[in-house]
């Protein structure tokens, strides 16, 4: 049986034509595609921190894209082969399908980046259309043919095309919006399992009955057919349940469906298995495709899981998208390289040599690269620091490209080759293919496997070098006693449990007879990350909520200090004492160990770290000129999307802690929200509906508080921990300009090192404006060079520069512009952390005052009424307008003067 007109059957090595066929012709113009899209999605992992959606634009890229086109291709080629069709996959009508799906994609990606939900409709219809055209088509082939001994497989392939059209319906009305957050969240539940496990899953799960033991090089196994037949029903009933649980029904219902799906899967891959025995993969494309069901497995697993124990569809929501790289990279990507691996040197043709020569160009490496891809993505999905989270993402990002490349390469080569006069000759009879690799191969099978640890080790000691703690810790001995002397051992252990509550350890000091060991079982029971760090230089890691360490300090002579090095958590007293005794309860040194330690003492500043006298304060110059060519901040405020209806606003908002400039010449790290502080401007109406998906890509816990919304902040604005995300929803019912920033503790120092942003709702029947601009208005307390900002500076309430949009005295370098009569708004954040603002234009007034959500002053007052100040405490916003009378330079200012003094100033340059 001819699986592929130009393909091997099971068993038997590739015999294809020596000359280009129109088949070859077909498939290397339609797997553009694929590649095309797999090629965006390297972009997209580039600049999605640029763009809205973006976890979402990364998915999709990927499986709407890439994926559903293999899909579709595939799955008509290998129908065509099955039922002995082998030219009805091509044409104008498969032609005109994929041209629907792929324009029915990008106006899906296209409207949810622009935020325009009619696009995205009609979008998903084109998807869904696509799709079910595509099933109609599988139907009518299946009626047309002659019985097939493995036809089971287009059943498979009808099955999973009447999933897509569901999941299109499901994913258009959560790009809608509006809804609540538990139907929200079950709606997405149910997208995600009628989509990955029924359009992808069913799709693989039919293509392996055959495309298994071909990359094998193996006969199918007896009863395989009969299995796949048997499997069929139960991997449809799993499906069924576990939407239907989605929909309408609790988590554990659901968790029965995928359990039920997984059996199905299991009945269906014990062939598999049995093939795998016999004939153990050798290349590329079975391993990828084997490690790629392994994924599939522990997800499967790790999804049960999830939904037996989340208590609502909500938390189930917030937990399955730590299964997103899993199923995507681990268990999608990995079988779809691999099929292609397999699948394009065999239509690309030219008889067995080229077939072979193609195969090896596509399998370059091939050790290597599985290794480092797959070990890169075990550890993205342990509880490894963000910095090396990001590396690893980086080498997956690499075996991608590098597939790419090979990819391309393989494809150019075969084509010159084609054309060059030596194809016109006769082709040899090809030799046999080679047995099992000899000892040889085995040394260069282990050597690619130790180049792939290679580069993983690597990059994991380059991310953890780049986890740099927040303090410093100079090691000395703890053995060692206040005269310089050494204790003298007595054999014994003193162990104690040390726990958080309310940002302190408890018990925060504890005694230990001189000359014992001292063990401490670190135990966090709080609500962010901590460690415990001894001066002595012994430290735990930085543990996760829940997490625990055992802490071995040694022999203990002298007195000790301890505390927590996240950033702010010493200064907010998480310190803990070390007290020496006799052995008779009496301090060593003649304190009364009951003394408690001095939770008073800070120590250390600017972000845990000693601030040298060549801080960044020093550079500081208020007078300092900034670099040529220097560019301000855009301050104009983007307008509310047009329309009357309420609209759904979706933005991903990634921490990221980053260098930048504040002042000429002046560098501080700050934690931000998407790079820039302040973070990104959101912009509505009232009834307006904010979908914020929080990703923390910094060292520490953060998270995120919009006062533009009013719900219990227990869930949506609690801390999580690098790597982790949080979906934040909420309705805008009250017009104003709201601030969000970080609430973690210490809050005051996540704001002052950047964490702040604002919302803008605008106010019913808002007039517009010939010139919008915002400045938010907050405070620089400078710590070390490149370093963050400095603790003790914002407890005495000390700023080095108060600034406009984050840097001192930008719009007096590069004002803002008007022209005369023009009407200017004027949108002011006070952000804090701790200074409020006066806002003054000189030589303007104010015709309009909007404080706080409410009018004080209107054009048309009819006490012919004006103001001169907007004055603000902090956390709170409104507007001013005005109209220039001529042309000039007119100053703004916080009329605090020393706040303007500071580098809270800058110019509007009127001109006619």
């Amino acid at each position: 049986m001819t699986l592929l007109s130009s393909a091997p059957s099971p068993g038997r090595p590739p015999a294809a034509p020596a000359r280009p066929s129109a088949r070859a012709s077909w498939h290397l113009g339609v797997n553009a595609l694929v590649a095309g899209w797999l090629g965006l999605f390297v972009v997209g992992v580039f600049v999605h921190p640029f763009v809205p959606v973006a976890r979402w634009l990364l998915v999709h890229l990927l499986l709407l894209g890439a994926v559903s086109n293999a899909i579709v291709i595939w799955s008509g080629h290998f129908a065509a082969s099955v039922l002995r069709l082998p030219e009805a996959d091509r044409g104008a009508p498969a032609a005109w399908r994929l041209g629907v799906l792929n324009a029915g994609a990008a106006a899906v990606v296209a409207g949810m980046v622009a935020g325009m939900w009619p696009v995205v409709l009609a979008g998903g219809g084109a998807v869904g259309g696509a799709v079910l055209a595509h099933a109609v088509w599988l139907v009518r082939l299946l009626k047309r043919a002659l019985p097939a001994r493995f036809s089971m497989t287009v059943r498979y392939y009808v099955a999973a095309s009447s999933m897509l059209p569901a999941g299109a319906v499901l994913g258009v009305l959560m790009a809608r919006g509006g809804h609540p957050d538990e139907t929200a969240a079950r709606m997405l539940v149910a997208h995600e399992f009628v989509n990955l496990l029924g359009w992808v899953g069913l799709t693989i799960a039919g293509t392996l009955i055959t495309l298994w033991p071909t990359m094998l090089r193996t006969r199918v196994a007896d009863g395989a057919e009969r299995a796949a037949r048997r499997a069929l029903p139960l991997l449809v009933a799993g499906l069924a349940l576990a939407a239907a649980a989605a929909l309408a029904g609790p988590p554990p219902a659901a968790a029965a469906g995928v359990l039920l799906y997984a059996a199905g899967l299991a009945f269906a891959g014990t062939p598999w298995v049995r093939e795998a025995r016999g004939k153990p993969p050798r290349s590329f494309a079975p391993w990828s495709v084997a490690l790629g069901c392994v994924w599939l497995a522990g997800s499967l697993v790790a999804l049960a899981a999830v939904l037996v124990t989340a208590p609502s569809w909500s938390a189930v929501a917030e937990r399955t998208p730590a299964l997103t790289a899993p199923l995507a990279a681990g268990w999608i990507a990995q079988v779809l390289l691999g099929a292609l691996s397999f699948l394009v040197p065999v239509v690309l043709g030219g008889g067995p040599a080229a077939v072979r020569a193609a195969t090896a160009g596509l399998e370059g490496a091939w050790a290597a690269r599985l290794t480092a891809g797959n070990v890169s993505l075990l550890l993205c999905v342990l509880p490894v620091p963000s910095t090396v989270r990001v590396v690893c993402s980086m080498v997956l990002l690499w075996v991608l490209v590098h597939f790419l490349v090979l990819l391309v390469r393989t494809v150019l080569r075969s084509r010159k080759a084609r054309r060059s006069p030596a194809s016109d000759a006769p082709a040899p009879v090809p030799a046999p293919l080679p047995g099992p690799p000899a000892g040889p191969d085995r040394h260069r099978l282990l050597g690619g496997v130790a180049a792939g640890l290679a580069v993983v080790v690597l990059a994991v000691a380059g991310g953890a070098a780049l986890d740099t703690r927040s303090l410093p810790v100079l090691a000395t001995s703890a053995a060692a006693t206040g005269d310089g002397g050494e204790v003298t051992p007595t054999g014994e252990t003193t162990t104690v449990e040390v726990t958080v509550k309310n940002m302190r350890f408890t018990p925060a000091d504890v005694d230990v007879p001189a000359g014992d060991r001292l063990v401490v079982e670190f135990r966090n029971t709080g609500t962010d990350q901590h460690d415990l760090v001894l001066e002595s230089g012994k430290r735990t890691g930085r543990l996760a909520p829940g997490d625990r360490e055992t802490l071995d300090a040694g022999v203990i002579g002298r007195d000790l200090e301890g505390w927590c090095s996240v950033v702010g958590h010493r200064q907010m007293g998480m310190v803990f004492a070390v007290n020496v005794t006799d052995g008779d309860g009496t301090a060593a040194g003649g304190k009364d160990a009951g003394e408690p330690a001095d939770s008073g003492h800070t120590g250390h500043t600017g972000g845990g770290e000693e601030t040298p006298a060549s801080g960044a304060a020093k550079d500081f110059d208020p007078m300092a000129e900034p670099a040529e060519g220097f560019e301000a901040r855009d301050a104009v405020l983007p307008p509310a999307a047009g329309g009357t209806e309420p609209r759904t606003h979706r933005r991903t908002l990634t921490v990221r802690e980053t260098e930048r400039e504040v002042a000429p010449g002046v560098r501080q790290t700050l934690w931000t929200f998407g790079g820039t502080a302040p973070g990104p401007v959101l912009r509505g109406r009232v009834g307006d509906t904010f979908e914020i998906t929080l990703v923390n890509d910094g060292s520490i816990g953060h998270s995120i508080d919009f006062h533009a919304g009013a719900l219990a902040p227990d869930r949506p604005m609690r801390t999580i921990q690098p790597g982790e995300s949080l979906t934040y929803r909420f309705t805008a019912e009250r017009s104003g300009v709201w601030m969000y920033h970080c609430s973690t503790m210490p809050m005051s120092a996540h704001i002052a090192n950047g964490m702040f942003g604002a919302v803008v709702v605008d106010p019913p029947d808002l007039p517009e404006a010939d010139r919008e601009y915002l400045l938010v208005q907050s405070e620089s307390y400078l710590g070390a060079r490149g370093g963050t900002a400095d603790l003790g500076k914002i407890a005495a309430e000390k700023p080095d520069a108060v600034v406009f949009n984050g840097y001192a005295n930008q719009y007096a370098h590069d004002p803002l512009t008007a022209r005369v009569g023009e009407r200017v708004r004027v949108w002011v954040l006070a952000a804090g952390p701790n200074r409020d603002t006066a806002f003054h234009v000189v030589g303007g007034q104010f015709d309009t005052l909007y404080e706080e959500g409410s009018y004080r002053l209107r054009p048309d007052d009819p006490g012919k009424g004006g103001a001169q100040v907007l004055g603000l405490a902090p956390a709170s916003g409104g507007f001013v307008e005005l109209a220039f009378p001529e042309a000039g330079s007119y100053p703004f200012v916080s009329h605090r003067m020393t706040d303007a003094e500071r580098g809270a100033k800058g110019v509007f340059e009127v001109r006619r």
